[in-house]
């Protein structure tokens, strides 16, 4: 006998048993041994509707009490922080981690187009979230808006090893591979990063823009760090702890909440803005946690060092110049 609310680890056995009685109960698979009841919202559902709530209450008026969701869901509703523990917890939502950082209504708010050809020539900054030998990296480039009221636009570009994309679709029940088919993952040769394909991206890349600065964590980037200096790009360390993610995160949840930042609507990025669980210190700083987020974060990880790199160029002093008439 089991009872649970829903969780957000979606490897657990938690997960599984859902995934199983739901499948039961569509008669998709038949199983006279068990017995399933799920009382949930349903995907699309009004999160902050009181009838959402009688749904997936059964007991909605009696020991659950209107009054009390009410005030929680206006505090879910304040604190983006909160939304997902209010969600898995009285809506019975499977979410994507513990608590949720970006609040994919304002993300989707900013999706509007990213024009390659309307961006040829501007200045940008990239960030480069390289991975291990068989995981996803994620290529970012920031640009900054070219009038006081204008837009910051991001472009996220994200390599996987080609053999290893329906292996990972599997494992990670996302579609790599038709991400791949649509053009938003670059397949690369083999079943190892091909750091090569990588380069080559970026160099074309940088003859369609004027690349600024890339920003790479040294920690396993150094190589292709060196190559491309050699090429005359302007690689800066960009290193993960607070010192150096912090403002940049306030930054860009500062874009997404005042609708200031356009990203296309990358379904890849997406998945990943939903999947962002964020680490604090003591001074109340954040970053980026990808031990406390289930799934991957590269991409927000990439387009959050990118921007750092950006409003580091844009806040130092520009050198002034006189002119003496003899």
């Amino acid at each position: 006998f089991e009872i649970t609310t829903a969780g957000y680890d979606r490897h657990s056995i938690c997960f599984e048993h859902q995934d199983y009685s739901i499948k039961v109960l569509d008669g998709v698979l038949q199983d006279d041994s068990w017995f399933a009841f799920i009382a949930a919202a349903d995907e699309g559902d009004d999160w902050t509707d009181p009838e959402v709530w009688r749904k997936a209450n059964p007991s909605f008026g009696l020991s659950v009490k209107a009054d009390d969701l009410a005030r929680k869901a206006e505090k879910a509703i304040a604190l983006p922080g909160a939304q997902n523990a209010f969600r898995r917890m009285h809506l019975n939502e499977w979410t994507e981690q513990a608590e949720r950082w970006i609040d994919l209504a304002a993300w989707d708010a900013c999706a509007s187009p990213v024009d390659l050809e309307q961006l040829r020539g501007r200045p940008c900054f990239g960030g480069l979230d390289l991975s291990a030998t068989t995981d996803v990296t994620a290529l970012a480039w920031v640009f900054p808006p070219e009038d006081e009221d204008g837009l910051w636009h991001g472009l996220s570009r994200y390599f996987v090893p080609e053999e290893h994309l329906r292996k990972r679709a599997e494992r990670d029940r996302v579609p790599y591979d038709l991400w791949a088919r649509q053009g938003f993952i670059e397949a690369t040769p083999g079943n190892v990063v091909d750091y090569g394909a990588i380069e080559q991206r970026i160099l074309a890349d940088a003859a369609l823009f004027q690349v600024r600065e890339i920003a790479y964590d040294p920690w396993n980037a150094t190589h292709i760090a060196l190559r491309l200096q050699d090429e005359g790009a302007t690689m800066v360390e960009f290193r993960q702890g607070f010192r150096s993610m912090a403002a940049p995160t306030r930054e860009l949840e500062k874009l997404i909440v005042s609708r200031k930042l356009a990203h296309g609507g990358n379904p890849v990025t997406r998945w990943m803005a939903a999947n962002v669980a964020v680490a604090q210190d003591p001074a109340g700083n954040l970053k980026p946690a990808k031990d406390k987020s289930t799934e991957r974060i590269d991409g927000i990880v990439a387009l959050i060092m990118a921007l750092g790199r950006a409003l580091v160029v844009q806040e130092e002093p520009q050198p002034s110049y006189q002119i003496f008439f003899l």
